[in-house]
């Protein structure tokens, strides 16, 4: 096309030149006798319009590469061959044919049943590699390019159709066939084609930031029908609920965001075009220490950390996953095989053995020195029953065990100095009998055996009170309840407050059973009561309307009377605890043993602006470049919020240590999944009012209406900048700098009442809509 178009200009321009002339014009000549008129030539095909084609896009998910089982030949003796056709975005948003490719590569694999007794049932064959071609082949416009490392292969030859622009087509002109055509291949396998495009730039002639892939396309030769794999146990979904979506693409082609290997192939079934038998092994090899197979690899990936500390991960495995914690129960199977029940049901060493590492199928050394023959056996003992992968795993045991201890708090009432609260408790199903006492159910390791009480002060903020224990005999059942009480110090201390009541109680779980049962009958997991967090207003002014100070008596029992600052809902809120949950499945192994907890309104008992210990990690701890951490001086923080804590650990700065989620020596984010700037990867897609960011106005105030955040030492500071500090990204002293440039006060500038804290001016610039707003340098494409 390039040379097509070169001839084109080379025509015009001498044509240009002939009517110019050059030097001196001489004399004029005699005019010239005319001449019979020739006959009219035949039409000429329609060029395209200008302006129905594009030649760069503004992102990778303009890039539209449509592959169809009729225009390709991969399998068999015919000649390879393929055609496809791309489109970008024109005029109005509309697809318009993308003219000009020059270089592409072809990712080829088949899928199909393997007839041995070791592995999986079926397998994927790259073609290339099965040619020992490399895991692709280049198309060009010249039949040969640069490979990665810096040698001259072949490649097929790519044109694109002058007549129809966006139409590109690749033949083979070398000897032989081409290395993505499996001879020997079955025509009747699935048969998978994918396309990575090079060289495609934006309008300011930059390349785009993502790889530009076509969406894998799986059919059957012999028949050319669109068909499913097998195999693909994990689908894209599963992995973007961590690693977050890639912006642009439809629902029907779900891309994955952030994978740092190889600047990021997008899909699972981009993975296994090299992921595959061909390079599978190294599991035991000690300067790897990993199968490079897919199923094996992810498995090693995710569970790194665990490896490294308990299984002996070596190599190469545990320089580059020996950190990485999986963020949810390593145990809970389904947060990632969603995609049919293959992972339970296909019984292979080289899937456990990732895991594994400590068991040895040769010498049975790690599995009761038992010896399989091979893979054919290991369904007889692992195929269904307690030692299937669904059981020993204990897949979905919190689930099943959820409702254990249901505890439903009655009522709170005041009378004579002492509150009274009354809680219905529910065991195993059925109303606890009377005699019960919680206290022998309580998991044995777990610190967290209290019903919490606070308060909430004129800011709705959680100020946590003296919770009641176990531990002090009040929680044996009488009539399916038990009774607390507490003696307050002064009898009007609840007047005109709004109390809360939830819990921490973590309760000892058999998953054989999936019931609750005694601590000393020994039990599987920790399971937080399930307990609504009820709140009680408190008014001194009795029915008569006289007011005591010994008839204080609760205003409205229900959740829904109090719009409490972390009730689910509630536009104060604007974190998801459905979104915490998509990646760690369930936030009760998140504090898990300590505390008995599975949503916000428990978590801010304890993590709230009035904690008079402050924050427990005030220093910041980033790694240097011989591998230890040293403190940043002068990044302190001393408010210990649910905000701020969730902030600075999954933006590394909450660490003292290595965390898990740190700031390496390059000052890059290790071990957070999602893309940074991908805010609504935790918080709401929107607030009540709509809001596509809910963290403030347009007035520069929180949507909540808060102007200021009072801290334990009675110090107050103001709300948004106090939410963008707690990420690493924005804090440095020049962020800093521009905080107070712009309004904010933040710890240490000796603010003392909420009046004194002045109103942050940041909507200004960023509010949703403006050039800079958090919708704009937030969202999810903002990488």
């Amino acid at each position: 096309m390039k040379k097509y178009n070169k001839t084109l200009l080379a025509v015009a321009f001498m044509a240009a030149m002939g009517v110019t002339g050059c030097g001196s014009d001489g004399s004029d000549g005699a005019d010239g006798v005319a001449g019979a008129d020739g006959a009219a030539g035949a039409d000429g095909t329609d060029g395209t319009s200008a302006g129905l084609t594009v030649t760069t896009v503004e992102s990778a998910a303009n890039f539209n590469l449509t592959l169809a089982p009729a225009d390709i030949v991969v399998v068999g003796t015919d000649a390879f061959s393929v055609k496809f056709t791309v489109t970008g975005e024109g005029t109005g948003g509309a697809a318009v044919p993308f003219s000009g490719l020059d270089k592409v590569a072809l990712y080829v694999t088949s899928q199909s049943a393997n007839t041995t007794d070791t592995g999986a049932p079926y397998l994927w064959t790259n073609h290339a590699l099965a040619n020992d071609f490399g895991s692709s082949m280049y198309c060009n416009l010249t039949g040969s390019t640069t490979a990665r490392d810096g040698s001259e292969v072949e490649a097929c030859t790519l044109v694109e159709d002058p007549a129809n622009p966006g139409t590109y087509t690749g033949t083979w002109e070398h000897d032989g066939n081409a290395p993505v055509v499996l001879a020997d291949g079955d025509a009747n396998d699935l048969v998978r084609v994918m396309i990575r495009a090079y060289d495609v730039v934006m309008a300011d002639g930059t390349e785009v930031s993502d790889k530009p892939l076509s969406t894998p396309i799986d059919f059957i030769p012999a028949t050319g029908e669109l068909a499913v794999s097998a195999k693909d146990a994990v689908s894209n979904a599963a992995c973007i609920k961590c690693h977050s979506p890639m912006e642009g693409y439809a629902d029907t082609d779900l891309r994955i965001s952030n994978i740092s290997a190889h600047h990021n192939y997008q899909k699972v079934e981009n993975c296994v075009a090299c992921h595959n038998p061909a390079y599978a092994g190294g599991q035991d090899d000690e300067e790897v220490g990993f199968n490079a197979n897919f199923n094996a690899m992810i498995h090693t990936i995710h569970m790194g950390k665990d490896l490294a500390a308990y299984q002996g991960l070596q190599g190469e495995a545990k320089e580059m996953w020996g950190e990485i914690g999986f963020p949810a129960e390593s145990t809970e199977c389904t947060v990632c095989h969603d995609n049919g029940t293959q992972w339970n049901d296909n019984i292979y060493a080289e899937a456990c053995e990732s895991c594994h590492l400590t068991v040895n199928f040769e010498t049975g050394e790690g599995h009761n020195g038992i010896v399989p023959s091979s893979d054919a056996v290991c369904s007889g003992c692992h195929g269904s029953g307690s030692l299937s992968p669904m059981e020993a795993h204990k897949v979905g045991r919190r689930a099943d065990l959820a409702n254990g201890l249901v505890l439903d708090v009655v009522s709170a009432e005041v009378a004579a100095g002492e509150l009274t609260v009354t809680i219905g408790v529910e065991l195993n199903g059925a109303v606890a009998a009377d005699g019960t006492d919680l206290a022998d159910y309580v998991f044995s390791t777990s610190g967290g055996r209290s019903i919490l009480i606070g308060t909430l002060d004129d800011n709705g903020d959680y100020v946590q009170g003296t919770s009641i224990s176990t531990d002090g005999g009040m929680f044996v059942v009488t009539g399916g309840n038990i009774v607390l009480t507490q003696t307050l110090s002064d009898a009007t201390d609840l007047d005109g407050e709004t109390l809360y009541v939830s819990s921490e109680m973590n309760m000892c779980g058999d998953t054989d059973t999936d019931m609750i049962v005694a601590t000393a009958d020994g039990c599987d997991v920790g399971i937080p009561a399930n307990i609504v967090t009820k709140y009680f207003v408190f008014d001194a002014v009795a029915a008569t309307g006289v007011a005591t100070t010994d008839n204080l008596r609760f205003v409205s029992p229900a959740v829904t009377a109090y719009n409490a600052p972390t009730q689910v809902g509630n536009d104060r809120t604007t974190a998801d605890e459905a979104k915490c949950n998509a990646c760690h499945d369930n936030l009760a192994h998140v504090k898990a043993p300590r505390h008995g907890v599975t949503n916000f309104t428990q978590c801010a008992d304890c993590h709230n602006n009035a904690s008079p210990v402050g924050s427990h990690h005030e220093t910041v701890q980033v790694e240097s470049a011989d591998g230890t951490f040293e403190v940043v001086e002068g990044l302190e923080y001393y408010n210990r919020d649910l905000a701020t804590v969730a902030h600075r650990y999954h933006s590394g700065t909450y660490a003292e240590e290595a965390s898990g989620v740190y700031i390496n020596a390059d000052g890059d984010l290790v071990n957070y999944p999602a893309d940074q700037t991908n805010c609504q990867a935790c918080h709401k897609d929107a607030n009540a009012a709509g809001d596509a960011m809910p963290f403030f106005d347009g007035t520069g105030t929180l949507t909540s209406g808060r102007t200021s955040v009072a801290l334990g030492n009675g110090e107050f500071i103001s709300p948004v900048t106090e939410a963008c500090r707690s990420c690493h990204a924005h804090s440095g002293e020049a962020a800093l700098a521009h905080f107070k440039s712009n309004g904010a006060t933040v710890f240490g500038d000796n603010i003392m009442s909420a009046d004194a804290v002045p109103i942050e001016s940041c909507a200004t610039c960023h509010a949703d809509g403006k050039t800079y707003g958090l919708d704009v340098v937030h969202g999810t494409s903002a990488h």
